[in-house]
C-alpha cells in the first residue's frame, strides 16, 4: 500500500466521520430517535414554520417557470451541459409535472380552486408548515449541504471495498451501496434515494444498480417505523414488528433485483458505458482492507479545496429543491386525491381479498384496500386502519406490510421519479405489487405466530 502524509489520512478521516456523525447516529429527542440531518431539519423549521408552505411554493413555481422557458432553449449536444440546464432543461413531461406541481402549491397556499385539492388530507397534507414537501425544504437544505462529507473523502471507496464480497453475490449490487442502506435505515429513505441519485450521476452505480438500490434499499427508518406501529396501537410489539420487517426486507432484497422490472435495466452507466465487470475487482497484492483504504485516501486527496466542496453542496440543495420538490407536490397530491375521494384502492384491493383469505387474516374485505393504499402515502394504510379494524393480527400485518412496500408516490415513489435514476411510474407499480404479495406470507405467519 502507498504511503499517505498525515494531512491525507486526517481529509479522509475528519471529514467523513462528521459525515457518519450527522446522517448515521441516531440521537434521542423526546420519545424517539432521530439522526442530526433531520434534527437540524425540524430545528429549522421551528423557527420558519410559518413562512414554510410560502417558501416551498415559489421554488416549486421558480422550477415550473424555469423549465418552461428552457424548453425553448436549443443544448449543444457536443458540451458538457450548463448547471442551469441541469436544473431545468427536462423532457416535456416532466416540464409539465412540475407546472402541475406549481399550480397544485398555489392552490393550496391560498386555497383557490376545488378543496379537494387543497383540503387537509390531499395537498394541504403535503404543503402545510409541517408537510411533507415543507419537511423536504429544511432536510434538503441540510441533507444537499453535508452529502459531500459522505461522497468526496473516501467513506464510499473504502466501504464500498469492504463490502463488495456480501453485496455483489447476495443482492448484485456493489459494496458501496451498503452505506446507502445503512444511511436510510438510521436516518430516513429519502435522503438514501438522494444519495444513490448523486451516486449514479456521478458515474459510480449501472442503471440497474440504481434502480435496485433505489427502489429495494431505501428502507423507511427506525423512526418512521416506530410512529407506524404506534399509529395501529402495537407499540408493546415493536421488537417482533421491526424484526419482521428486517427479515422480510431482507427477503425482498434478494428477490427483487432478479426478478422484473429491476432485472431488465440494462447494466450501463449514465452516459452508456456498459459495466465491464472489473470495476471492483482487487489488484494484485491488495486485500479488502489495504485496496479500500488506498481508494478512500486517494479520493480524499482530491477534494483538498473547500471552495469546491461547499460548491457540490450548494449545487446539490438547487438540485433536490428545483427537482424534486414539483414532482412530489404533484404526484403526491393526486396520489392523496384518489385515496380520498374515489373508492379506486377498494377496487384496486378486492383481488387482495381471497389472497388475505386464504392466509387467514381477520377482516380481509376491509384489509384488501390498505394493501394497495399504501401507494400513496406510507402513513395512509396504517391511519386508516386505526378505527376501521380491530383484529390485531390484521393490524400487525398491515402495519408490517405498510413499512416493506416502500414505494410511496408523496415520498419516496416521488421522490425517485423526480431524479435521474431510470425508474418510471410503471416500474414503480409492479415493484409495489410484487414487494406486497411476496412480503404477505411471511407477515401473515409471524401475525399468527404473535397473536
Amino acid at each position: 500500500m502507498k504511503k499517505a502524509s498525515l494531512s491525507n489520512w486526517l481529509l479522509f478521516l475528519v471529514p467523513s466521520i462528521i459525515g457518519v456523525i450527522l446522517f448515521m447516529i441516531p440521537l434521542k429527542i423526546g420519545d424517539g430517535w432521530k439522526v442530526p440531518i433531520a434534527v437540524l431539519a425540524d430545528k429549522l423549521s421551528g423557527f420558519i414554520e410559518p413562512a414554510m408552505p410560502f417558501a416551498a411554493m415559489v421554488l416549486i413555481i421558480i422550477s415550473a417557470v424555469g423549465s418552461v422557458l428552457f424548453l425553448f432553449v436549443s443544448a449543444d449536444r457536443t458540451a458538457k451541459p450548463t448547471f442551469m440546464q441541469t436544473l431545468f432543461k427536462v423532457t416535456p413531461f416532466w416540464t409539465l409535472t412540475r407546472v402541475v406541481g406549481a399550480i397544485f402549491a398555489v392552490m393550496v397556499t391560498f386555497k383557490l380552486g376545488p378543496e379537494a385539492i387543497w383540503s387537509e388530507n390531499t395537498g394541504g397534507l403535503l404543503l402545510s408548515p409541517d408537510g411533507l414537501v415543507s419537511f423536504l425544504f429544511t432536510i434538503f437544505l441540510f441533507a444537499g449541504l453535508f452529502l459531500p462529507l459522505l461522497l468526496n473523502f473516501g467513506l464510499l471507496e473504502f466501504f464500498g471495498t469492504m463490502m463488495v464480497k456480501i453485496m455483489r453475490p447476495l443482492f448484485k449490487l456493489p459494496g458501496r451501496s451498503s452505506i446507502d442502506a445503512l444511511t436510510s435505515w438510521v436516518g430516513d429513505g429519502t435522503i438514501g434515494v438522494l444519495l444513490t441519485s448523486k451516486q449514479y450521476e456521478d458515474g459510480h452505480y449501472t442503471k440497474r444498480e440504481a434502480a435496485v438500490i433505489a427502489t429495494t434499499f431505501s428502507i423507511v427508518s427506525i423512526t418512521f417505523s416506530l410512529v407506524i406501529i404506534r399509529t395501529v396501537g402495537l407499540e408493546d410489539y415493536f421488537v417482533p414488528f421491526y424484526a419482521t420487517v428486517a427479515v422480510v426486507g431482507l427477503v425482498l432484497g434478494l428477490i427483487m433485483p432478479r426478478i422484473y422490472p429491476l432485472s431488465k435495466k440494462p447494466d450501463e452507466f449514465i452516459d452508456g458505458t456498459p459495466q465491464t465487470g472489473t470495476e471492483e475487482s482487487l489488484p494484485e497484492g491488495y486485500n479488502v482492507f489495504s485496496h479500500g483504504i488506498e481508494n478512500a485516501l486517494a479520493t480524499a486527496d482530491k477534494n483538498r479545496s473547500a471552495g469546491k466542496v461547499v460548491g457540490d453542496g450548494f449545487r446539490n440543495v438547487l438540485d433536490m429543491w428545483i427537482g424534486v420538490a414539483p414532482i412530489v407536490m404533484a404526484f403526491g397530491t393526486i396520489a392523496t386525491m384518489l385515496a380520498e375521494y374515489t373508492s379506486l384502492f377498494t377496487i384496486l384491493g378486492k383481488p387482495f381479498v381471497p389472497y388475505l383469505n386464504l392466509l387467514q387474516i381477520p377482516e380481509a374485505a376491509e384489509a384488501g384496500s390498505l394493501m394497495v393504499v399504501g401507494i400513496t402515502d406510507m402513513f395512509l394504510p396504517a391511519l386508516l386502519a386505526d378505527g376501521m379494524i380491530s383484529d390485531p393480527i390484521t393490524l400487525f400485518t398491515v402495519a408490517t406490510v405498510s413499512v416493506v412496500q416502500l414505494i410511496y408516490l408523496s415520498e419516496v415513489g416521488g421522490l425517485i421519479l423526480g431524479t435521474k435514476i431510470p425508474v418510471n411510474i410503471w416500474d414503480l407499480i409492479v415493484i409495489f405489487l410484487l414487494r406486497t404479495i411476496i412480503a404477505l406470507p411471511i407477515v401473515a405467519g409471524v401475525a399468527h405466530l404473535l397473536f
